[in-house]
């Protein structure tokens, strides 16, 4: 992912819609993630799940994260530029 924001386009939707699970050090690398792409200019946007979304809400993340519920939610919140 870090290659992919450094060479790709400036907005990336990352789609974790399907992970069952995320630890302290998921939560960190998906941190460091949208410091990378906000340093590039660009956004990271993350489809969640529930299950997800709640691990994420407990550490007050949810906001910076940038969740969505669905890619084409995701899609939309991505800057027109």
């Amino acid at each position: 992912m870090s290659k992919c924001i450094d060479n790709g386009p400036k907005h990336i939707v990352l789609d974790l819609s399907q992970i069952d699970f995320v630890d302290s050090s998921g939560l960190g690398a998906l941190v460091q993630l949208v410091k990378k792409a906000q340093t590039n200019g660009g956004t990271l946007q993350i489809v969640s799940n529930p299950r997800v979304t709640q691990t994420v809400k407990l550490v007050r993340l949810e906001k910076f994260l940038s969740l969505q519920q669905t890619v084409e939610d995701a899609v939309a919140a991505v800057p027109k530029s």
